[in-house]
């Protein structure tokens, strides 16, 4: 079983950035997809980002986040990374890192993502 960990999470203030990373252990051939989901309080959780782990060229991003965050892979490290930039208040929530033995897309829903990790806090906030 695929096991995710993920760091980097905190507070930062508006229009400031962060860096997630997320570490694959036990990794799964069968995994096909990599990413990160959101869930801020009282909300569902929501899809942010994923890459095709086989063709990192081929990456998702949810409409609020295009031209800000960035997700990345490092195979020889089994990790994902979200680089967020102009982080705005909206983006205040617990950020998990997903992966799935299908690609995950926008469209994707939680209830569809095979592991989670544990999840991380991120808070913008002045």
């Amino acid at each position: 079983q695929v096991q995710l960990v993920e760091s980097g999470g905190g507070l930062v203030q508006p229009g400031g950035s962060l860096r997630l990373s997320c570490a694959a252990s036990r990794y799964s051939f069968s995994t096909t997809s990599m990413g990160w989901f959101r869930q801020a309080p009282a909300k569902e959780r929501e899809f942010v980002a994923a890459i095709d782990w086989w063709n990192n060229h081929l990456t998702y991003y949810a409409d609020s986040v295009k031209g800000r965050f960035t997700i990345s892979r490092d195979g020889a490290k089994n990790t994902v990374n979200l680089q967020m930039n102009s982080l705005k208040p909206e983006d205040t929530a617990t950020y998990y890192c997903a992966a799935d033995a299908v690609v995950m897309k926008e469209t994707t829903r939680s209830t569809e993502v095979d592991y989670w990790g544990q999840g991380t806090q991120v808070f913008v906030s002045s």
